[in-house]
Parts: structure tokens; sequence; C-alpha cells
């Protein structure tokens, strides 16, 4: 939490009682689902929070904005990010039925009202929305032809509608079928040797 706040100073009093509360929510979910590795709750916040939040580092939701997280597992990065963005709309979707029961209770039992999640493949996601988030579920050739004509064609951000992807390694290979794709590398942002590789790939579709 000290990280979180360090790098998000601006956040009020409820969404600092919401962030407390996910570690608690997640340990409570893991011993019954496991959806969070063992090692990686020892580095939840950084690794889960933090990272889900790097796409809040390029990009600033404006109210009312509709975002679809495709392949959200045990919620990331939707849930940390319909914190950080309440007046933002979230629809989470996974093909896992019991990972998507984890992220309905932890929706709830933080009183979040702008996201939702149901079990769902990305193909079948029927809505139009402005940007999809995830986070590493499959290589890019694969994942922009489940959701390339559910991107709304008008943008209301400095960024275009599209794809904000987060990603690790080197992505020279995967994105050259992508001239078009910008990244960023979140060690700009965040001083931790986990974010050292990572970066959130934005594609305009």
């Amino acid at each position: 939490m000290e990280e979180l706040t360090k790098y998000f100073p601006e956040l009020t009093v409820l969404q600092k009682e919401q962030f407390e509360k996910l570690y608690g929510l997640y340990l409570e979910w893991n011993a019954k689902i496991n959806v969070i590795s063992r090692k990686d709750m020892d580095a939840f916040y950084e690794r889960h929070v933090l990272h889900s939040l790097g796409i809040a580092k390029v990009i600033s939701f404006q109210p009312n904005t509709h975002i679809l997280d495709v392949g959200t597992g045990g919620g990331f990065p939707g849930i940390p990010l319909a914190i950080l963005f309440p007046e933002v709309k979230f629809e989470l979707i996974d093909s896992i039925g019991k990972k998507v029961k984890v992220v309905q209770e932890v929706s709830h039992a933080l009183g979040l009202q702008n996201s939702s999640a149901q079990k769902l493949r990305a193909e079948a996601f029927a809505g139009k929305v402005d940007f999809v988030v995830s986070r590493a579920v499959t290589r890019m050739e694969s994942f922009v032809p489940w959701v390339q004509k559910k991107i709304k064609p008008e943008s209301k951000h400095s960024l275009q509608n599209g794809i904000l992807y987060l990603k690790g390694g080197d992505l020279t290979e995967e994105l050259k079928s992508f001239p078009i794709a910008e990244h960023y590398e979140l060690k700009r942002f965040f001083k931790s040797p986990f974010f050292e590789t990572k970066k959130v790939v934005h594609l305009a579709l």
C-alpha cells in the first residue's frame, strides 16, 4: 500500500480503503480458488495492483468511458482500474467460471458500482467499447482478431480507441505485424526491478 500511495498520491479516502481491502479479499478467495500464485501473494500490490495501474500512467480515462477487460482472471487489470476510475464503466470477462465468481464477489465486497463480470469468451462479447484492456492473455496476433470489431470509432482521449495491453519482455517480433503499435515502458513510472521489462502496448483500432 505504501508503494501505491507513493505513485498515486491523489487517492481518496474511499479508494485507499478499497485498495487496502483487496489483499485480505484475495487471500481469502485464494484459499478456496487458486486465482493468484501463492508466491505472488507476497508481492500482491506490486505484481498485481500496481502492475494493473500501469495503464493509468499512460492514459487517464474520462468519465463515461466504456472499458472491456478480456481474460480478466482474478480481476486484473479491471478491478484496480475500476477503483481508480469510479466514473468509468468496466466489463470484465473470462472463460473460466470460478474466476468470474471471485471477481463478482470481490467487486461486491468493495461496493464497486461501475464494474460487472461474466463468464464469456471475447469473441462472444456483443457490445462496443472505447478500450479493451488485458494482461498478457496471448500473443497480439491472436488477441487482435478477438476484439478488433468491438471498438467504438469515435475517440475522446489523447490516445485513439483500441487495445491497452500489459506485456513483458522483448516485443520486437510480436509487434512486427502491428507497425502502428506503441509501447510505454513501466520502468519510467515505477522504480522496482519487477517493472524493468514490463510495458503497456497501445494499438489503435
